[in-house]
């Protein structure tokens, strides 16, 4: 990946490679998950810790192949008074994000109904190029060679291994202390394992994944890439037919942990990711990204890009709107075109229509605010909260200077910087008296096309103001 961060921690659809390979072991409801980790392994811990607490990790401290990894699994299951002969040990590969838990119940009740030694998860591939192919004698799975080890007729084989496996617990714990590091890389290869269980007559058997994208696996940024337009792919599927509309799904991108209600509308070029709630009759986009927001019924939400935010229903958000962690807009309130707004509540009904920034406030019911209002909430050191109350009226071109209270029903003047409390019910006026000085471009600037202009407007029409 030539990466800083682990491979199984690139994420997709909101969560990472690894968490969604435990998303789909979930399905199977295991007694004991073990993570075996080892690339930045601290990376990898801290992360399971957060996301899935209860999954226990294990260090295979010497990178001595995948077979080596399942023994440091088995070693430390043991370790812990867990007898991993009783029942089926499910082997899973941390790099497959495509992974459902459709393709692993299927090939657990196939393991089962088969009383299987070993069941191995295939898929035929178009191209299987790079992949180790499953060789079978009848119905039997009787070995598996890796690509660089395969004969060319070997490699025209289209069934490919997933690397991902049922085993009988008793017949593993047997079969892999007899693996050898006796191949081109010098590690112990899992895949052995087949061809021991195999050659001593058990029963080997494969079972193809539900769909072939369910076993890719990820080696680099083309192949996150390709998986991440697969996600994309399935999880708008799933919500269009749950109600929602997409006008160009090729363009939408909808996060995993995401809720949307029948009759949403999302159109192009928007992104919805982290819990994200859209609830029915919204519409969203196009170019709209939504980070953990809750939106309400029949809100309008274009153009915005809206982080840890409440829109509530029937609000209008946008175009051009920039909402920060806190905001919350409450019913049929509106924030306009190029309004930024931050940890600010804005109440029912009320609007912020255009041009203006809103920080560290609180805005009652049924308030305007006017273009190009600025709530100057920073002092340099420390962040100062403004409230406005219900049905008042900001005019345009103020700056409110926080700590400042501006109260019910009251009005300020266009041009006005507020400094201090306004009363319910008053017009503050906070800016200078207005000054003409005629004759000042005559004056001041002779012969240019304003004295000009100014000239023949004097000529037919004096003005009649008297000199200053």
């Amino acid at each position: 990946m030539k990466s800083a961060t682990p491979k199984v921690l690139h994420e997709i659809s909101g969560r990472s490679l690894l968490g969604h390979v435990v998303e789909a072991a979930a399905t199977i409801e295991p007694e004991h998950l073990v993570v075996v980790v080892g690339h930045e392994s601290e990376q990898v811990v801290a992360h399971l810790d957060e996301v899935a607490p209860w999954v226990a990790t294990v260090e295979q401290t010497q990178r001595n192949g995948t077979g080596h990894a399942v023994r440091v699994a088995l070693e430390f299951l043991t370790g812990r008074g867990v007898a991993t002969n009783e029942a089926p040990v499910v082997v899973l590969t941390g790099d497959t994000p495509l992974l459902t838990g459709e393709s692993l119940v299927a090939m657990l009740m196939k393991h089962v109904e088969s009383a299987a030694t070993a069941t191995v998860l295939t898929a035929d591939l178009d191209s299987p190029f790079g992949y180790g192919r499953v060789l079978r004698s009848s119905d039997r799975v009787v070995g598996i060679v890796e690509e660089k080890d395969a004969t060319p007729q070997q490699r025209e084989i289209s069934e490919i291994n997933s690397g991902m496996y049922a085993f009988d617990g008793a017949a593993l714990l047997d079969a892999i202390t007899g693996l050898n590091t006796n191949n081109s890389q010098g590690e112990e290869y899992l895949t052995d394992v087949i061809e021991i269980l195999a050659s001593r007559g058990d029963v080997v058997i494969g079972v193809g994944a539900h769909n072939t994208s369910d076993i890719l696996g990820i080696n680099d940024r083309s192949q996150l890439a390709a998986a991440m337009a697969i996600m994309r792919d399935r999880i708008n599927d799933k919500w269009m037919k749950a109600g929602v509309t997409m006008l160009d799904p090729e363009s939408t991108w909808i996060d995993v942990d995401a809720e949307l209600a029948p009759d949403v509308t999302l159109f192009p070029q928007t992104t919805v990711r982290g819990p994200t709630a859209i609830e029915t009759g919204a519409q969203v986009g196009p170019g709209t990204t939504l980070i953990s927001a809750e939106i309400g019924v029949n809100a309008i939400v274009r153009h915005t890009w809206a982080e840890l935010v409440v829109i509530g229903a029937g609000a209008t958000v946008g175009p051009y709107t920039y909402l920060r962690p806190g905001t919350v807009i409450g019913a049929s309130g509106k924030a306009g075109a190029f309004v930024e707004m931050k940890n600010a509540q804005l109440g029912e009904g009320s609007k912020v229509p255009h041009l203006s920034y809103v920080g560290d406030a609180t805005i009652g019911v049924g308030t305007n605010i006017g273009a190009g209002t600025i709530f100057v909430n920073y002092d340099g050191v420390e962040k100062h909260h403004t409230t406005v109350g219900d049905q008042a009226r900001v005019g345009s071109d103020n700056m409110l200077i926080g700590p400042v209270v501006i109260g019910d029903g009251a009005y300020t003047a266009a041009g006005s910087v507020v400094t201090e409390d306004v009363p319910a019910g008053a017009m503050a006026v906070g800016r200078a008296r207005q000054r003409n000085i005629l004759d000042w471009v005559f004056r001041k600037r002779p012969g240019t096309q304003s004295a000009q202009a100014a000239q023949r407007a004097t000529q037919s029409d004096q003005s009649g103001h008297e000199k200053i």
